[in-house]
């Protein structure tokens, strides 16, 4: 009997070894995010900045010439200088401004980690075209800058991300934001 006991212990040694993976387990891939990931989200940061310093500066503000300087929320300033006209039978608001970043800092994060970012910017960025109030329609905008910085971190779990006086020319048609970072290609849904 004792020899049909440690038969029997060695078969459900093996057999919960086999069952529990015995060594031989994969761990699960981590999804990554390499330069590319990590300049989308570093445009995407840019854009979403500039959108917040538009609504915390000229939002609901009468049409014509601005200048206005605002505290962003989690640090930093943005000084916005020029011009916001609407065009109500279309639903749009056209503009040609200018946003100066002073280390603004601005937060997002999302289920998405290629959504998800903590970043401040500094640099002056130029902002034409047209921004959609009414689904009638399109946001068209050009953004440019001789250079911006960046310093945060991008993607969950988190990367430190950071590029100095970086050129940017960005182009918006809708929710798709295309153009180069640093002369880097890179394209965001937005």
């Amino acid at each position: 009997m004792s020899s049909m006991k440690r038969t029997f212990g060695a078969a459900l040694a093996i057999a919960l070894a086999a069952a529990c993976g015995g060594g031989n387990s994969a761990t699960p891939a981590v999804p990554t995010c390499d330069a590319a990931c990590q300049d989308a989200i570093a445009i995407r940061s840019l854009r979403e900045t500039l959108k917040l310093a538009f609504n915390l500066t000229l939002q609901g503000k009468p049409v014509g010439h601005h200048d206005e300087s605002v505290d962003c929320p989690l640090g930093g300033s943005v000084h916005v200088v020029g011009d916001a006209t609407s065009n109500p039978a279309q639903g749009a608001t056209n503009v040609d401004l200018v946003y100066e970043l002073l280390g603004c800092t601005y937060t997002l994060k999302d289920d998405d980690p290629k959504q998800t970012y903590s970043m401040s910017l500094v640099g002056k960025v130029e902002q034409k075209g047209v921004i959609a109030v009414q689904p009638s329609a399109t946001t068209a905008l050009g953004f440019r800058s001789g250079s911006v910085s960046f310093r945060g971190s991008v993607y969950n779990p988190a990367i430190s991300y950071e590029q100095a006086a970086c050129a940017v020319v960005l182009q918006q048609d809708g929710n798709k934001l295309t153009g180069t970072l640093c002369g880097r290609s890179g394209t965001v849904d937005l």
